[in-house]
């Protein structure tokens, strides 16, 4: 089973426990090491249909991803709550919608103000009050508290490329180790963008001084300053060695503490810079190759956990944060690799191409092997799991948006209450999904694939589609069910307004 089921009279001492613990207090699960290690992996514009277990017609092949796929649950209709970086990020780490935030379309990039509030609980928060250990290494892409030479906040204003005055020889001030991890190894932003420099814990390991140019793609890159100890193509793998030294050192260091790894890859986002040891690995050009080694990372990874002795009780979860941008690219006429699978649309997208993504989790003792859900989730959802994990009840100001599919890891067809899902595009339109039916509210893609200006003007105003019938959103349904449509909006409008879904 997945969690004990309690004798009532345990119940109550369990509640008189937990509330009667001090703030970041372990609770008695963990003090008797009975909690599992969760170590969640999140890839960087990862399609669907990159994973040979998920398209049997992939020109790439996901050994390690299968394997992981073979071991334990594969969710076939999960989805990121944005169909771009940032927003997806905060949407994971903290179970509420980023939308509710300042942050109303795009992203941040790498001099940005942080995007999470002080004091709101996360993912890392939540486990660390249960006395696990946590760490983020790689892309953290949320704003970062930046400082100048006079120790004032910097912002990088109007998005430019150029640096805004960062001393970098001051300290972070907000980042990963004020909203609960404690180790933080990676970059800023996205590996496109500036300062191309590594950061441990609230520092710089090397001052970036060294201009580069920006590149065309695939290697594609902004213009900025770069440190010494700094490589775009070597960067995934220096941040793999930091994830896998981590589990070692602290697993060794306090073999009976939980563990909570937050890995977010930088790949294969661009710029798309497989190692040698890759090249040509794949039959979809140097980004299925980047494919191969995100293969790879996860498979050295994986095998840490089993060296360790710790893989029967271990959580691991990998996922994507939106769909790749690799369908409106040459790339696809010349390779006829389906990146984004049977859906429609890429990256930025509200076409379930820019948000339906890969989810698999292993479990060994109980989620079962080979198993299959179909049932919709989305990354906000991670929040409210992780806490019933924990037995520990979300207080009302967190988790807005989230909730748990503990039970469904169990048995993959067990009842999954949850409100309609909402997704966000890169130019900021909503679309709901619930049940079969889902309603856009833009008469285009709502990203890049199809802009609202260059939609035809005999266009509808809104798209509904039944995705259990029209998979690939093909044919708007508007006309045909204004009572479904209708329904949809009021739902959506009701969970915008009220701050909350859950």
């Amino acid at each position: 089973m997945l969690r004990p089921r309690f004798h009532v009279l345990s119940a109550i001492v369990l509640l008189v426990t937990i509330f009667a613990l001090p703030a970041g207090a372990s609770d008695f699960q963990a003090e008797q090491g009975n909690l599992p290690h969760i170590v969640l992996i999140l890839a960087d514009d990862l399609g669907y249909g990159d994973l040979s277990c998920l398209n049997p017609d992939s020109k790439i092949q996901t050994p390690n991803l299968d394997q992981l796929a073979q071991e334990g649950m594969i969710f076939t209709d999960a989805h990121t709550p944005s169909s771009v970086c940032t927003p997806t990020r905060y949407g994971l780490l903290t179970g509420r919608y980023s939308w509710r935030t300042r942050l109303q379309s795009g992203v941040l990039y790498g001099f940005d103000r942080p995007l999470l509030e002080p004091n709101r609980m996360t993912l890392a928060s939540l486990l660390k009050s249960h006395g696990y250990a946590t760490a983020a290494v790689g892309k953290w892409h949320l704003g970062l508290g930046w400082q100048s030479a006079q120790g004032t906040p910097v912002t990088d204003k109007d998005f430019t490329t150029d640096d805004p005055g960062v001393d970098y020889t001051r300290p972070i001030t907000e980042g990963p180790l004020t909203v609960g991890f404690d180790y933080f190894f990676g970059i800023a932003a996205s590996l496109d963008m500036a300062p191309y420099c590594y950061i441990e814990n609230d520092r710089v390991t090397a001052i970036p001084q060294e201009d580069t140019k920006g590149q065309e793609f695939p290697m594609n890159w902004r213009p900025g300053k770069k440190s010494p100890d700094f490589e775009h193509d070597q960067v995934l793998s220096v941040l793999t060695e930091r994830a896998m030294g981590w589990l070692s050192k602290t697993h060794k260091k306090a073999p009976k503490q939980p563990l909570f790894l937050y890995f977010a890859l930088t790949a294969p986002h661009t710029p798309v810079l497989p190692l040698p040891e890759f090249q040509g690995k794949s039959q979809a050009g140097s980004y299925g190759d980047f494919v191969v080694q995100v293969d790879h990372v996860v498979g050295q990874l994986v095998k840490t956990i089993e060296d360790l002795g710790i893989r029967d009780n271990t959580l691991v979860i990998f996922t994507s944060d939106n769909g790749s941008t690799m369908t409106i690219r040459p790339f696809f006429q010349k390779y006829q690799h389906a990146t984004n699978y049977h859906f429609r649309g890429q990256k930025s997208d509200i076409w379930e191409g820019g948000h339906r993504v890969p989810f698999l989790v292993r479990w060994p003792g109980h989620v079962p092997p080979k198993s299959v859900c179909h049932q919709p989730i989305c990354l906000t959802d991670c929040l409210a799991t992780f806490a019933e994990l924990v037995s520990s009840p979300l207080p009302d100001d967190a988790g807005e948006d989230s909730f748990s599919f503990l039970d469904l890891l169990e048995n993959p067809n067990a009842p999954f209450q949850r409100a309609p899902i909402v997704m966000h595009s890169i130019a900021g339109f909503f679309a709901i999904r619930e049940g079969d039916w889902k309603l856009l509210e833009c008469r285009g893609s709502g990203g890049w694939s199809l802009p609202e200006n260059k939609v035809p003007k005999d266009a509808l105003p809104k798209q509904l589609y039944n995705l259990k019938d029209d998979v690939g959103e093909q044919h708007n349904l508007l006309l045909e069910h204004p009572d479904v449509a209708q329904r949809l909006s009021q739902h959506l409008e009701a969970i915008r307004a009220s701050g909350r879904s859950r």
